[in-house]
Order: structure tokens, then C-alpha cells, then sequence
């Protein structure tokens, strides 16, 4: 039987590692590709042996993405069973504060980033019978963050673009997934919240919403390639936020002016 193969954008840490190494366990050949080339060499070092090719990608960058992918499925007798779009950017802040160079980042790499990899990506999934595109979404594409403005609109799309391709690419035979995470505990809430001097983490926990390992995205990610449902949540918190956006949304109103949305 053919060795399956995954190409992982963002791979370099956090839940790209940790579906990198999920996947891998499954015997499955891992392309890893983020712009932390120190990273990709930690992550690249806990796979098998010989089993994951790295690439140093930025995925705003459309030219890279057709030469990495050219090369990944080159090794891989032209086999991408999945295309994880997972690469983003956690720069938050009062939109107000935020600078538009932040602006213009975030949407580039959480947003256009994905959007590249789905244009491009296609090509490559559509030769692979059963291929599946996974995307990161958030919490925060249920109900948009107080703090995390910008980055809530880019997840908020990133939740639509799923739902639309998962019908559009119906008739191609290519499941199109995400995963819709509480705040995991991984570097990127480790950036600083625009305007305050406490960092995301801080701000989401003293929000009141619990952190979720990337160990549990990792199997999150196994069972949306595997399974049918468009969404796959992932974390006490994304359950509550999407009951509560649901059959609560005033609660939730009220949770996003007192809590996260509150600054030093």
C-alpha cells in the first residue's frame, strides 16, 4: 500500500508539530513548512527518519507554494492525501490601536495565506482519490473576540471558506475540513495584545476560557481527515462558545465586554 502524505504549513511549532507528529505515527510521509527554519528542524527531528521533508515557506508567498508543493509530491509519487492550512499569526489588539502594518499581516498570512493554499493546493489534492484540505480555524470564528478583532474576521473566514469549498469541491471527490480550537497553549498566545501590557494568553484566560493542549488538536486533526463533519471543535471552551452562540448570545456579549474585551 502506498505511503500517504501530508503537507503542513505553520509546521515549524505548536499544533502543526504536534499533528506533524500524530500523523507520522500513522506511517504517513510529513511536509513541513513554516518561515522558522530552527523550528522546522526541531519538529523535523521528532519524526522517523527519513519520513518528512522541510520547507522554509512564507504563505503569502504563491511562487513558494508551487515549488514546495511541486517538490513534496515529487517524493511522494504525487500523493497529497492532505493539506493542512495551518500557518497564523496571533497579533491582537483594539483594532483602534492596532497598526495598519499589523492589520495588513494578520490578514495576509491568517486569511490570504489559507486562501493561497486552497487555490494552489487543489491541483495537487484533485490527483489524490479521497484527499481532504484541513484548515485552522478558531473559537473565535463563533463568536468575534473582544481584543482579537482582526483576528477573529480572518478565522471568521477561514470558517466560511470551508463551508463554501466543502460544497464546491464536492463533485472533485476532496473533503474539506477544519478545526475550530479553544485558545491553545502554544508560542503564538504568547504574542502581545496591542495597547495593554499583557500578552493574548493572559487576556483569553483572565477572559475566563480554558486553554486546550495541541496534543488534542493533533487527534482533533486525525478524526476531521477521517470523519464527515465539516467542523470539528476542539476544547471545553469552543463547546460552550458554540452552545452559548447558539441558545446564549447575549451571554456571550456580555462575556466579550467584561472579559476579553477589557485592557490595563
Amino acid at each position: 500500500m502506498e505511503t500517504k502524505a501530508i503537507f503542513i504549513t505553520g509546521g515549524g511549532s505548536g499544533i502543526g508539530r504536534a499533528v506533524a507528529q500524530r500523523f507520522a505515527r500513522e506511517g504517513w510521509r510529513v511536509g513541513l513548512a513554516d518561515v522558522n527554519a530552527k523550528g522546522l528542524s526541531e519538529t523535523a527531528a521528532l519524526l522517523p527518519v527519513g519520513m518528512s521533508d522541510t520547507y522554509i515557506m512564507d504563505v503569502r508567498d504563491r511562487d513558494s507554494w508551487k515549488t514546495d508543493l511541486d517538490d513534496f509530491t515529487s517524493k511522494t509519487g504525487g500523493r497529497l492525501d492532505v493539506l493542512f492550512n495551518n500557518a497564523g499569526i496571533g497579533t491582537g489588539g483594539p483594532i483602534a490601536e492596532m497598526s495598519f502594518e499589523d492589520l495588513d499581516r494578520v490578514v495576509q498570512i491568517n486569511l490570504v495565506g489559507v486562501l493561497n493554499g486552497a487555490k494552489i493546493g487543489h491541483a495537487y489534492l484533485a490527483k489524490t482519490p479521497g484527499s481532504c484540505l484541513l484548515n485552522t480555524a478558531s473559537a473565535s470564528a463563533i463568536y468575534g473576540s473582544a481584543g482579537l478583532s482582526v483576528y477573529s474576521a480572518t478565522k471568521f473566514g477561514v470558517r466560511s471558506l470551508t463551508e463554501a469549498l466543502d460544497g464546491e469541491w464536492y463533485g472533485d471527490g476532496i473533503k474539506v475540513r477544519d478545526l475550530v480550537p479553544a485558545f491553545i497553549d502554544t508560542p503564538l498566545l504568547q504574542g502581545p495584545i496591542e495597547g495593554s501590557n499583557r500578552t493574548i494568553r493572559e487576556t483569553v484566560t483572565e477572559g475566563g476560557l480554558e486553554l486546550s493542549s495541541a496534543a488534542d488538536v493533533a487527534d482533533a486533526a486525525w478524526n476531521a481527515v477521517h470523519g464527515d463533519a465539516v467542523h470539528t471543535y476542539v476544547g471545553k471552551t469552543a463547546f460552550r462558545m458554540k452552545f452559548a452562540a447558539r441558545w446564549m448570545p447575549g451571554q456571550l456579549r456580555k462575556m466579550m465586554r467584561r472579559g476579553i474585551g477589557s485592557r490595563d
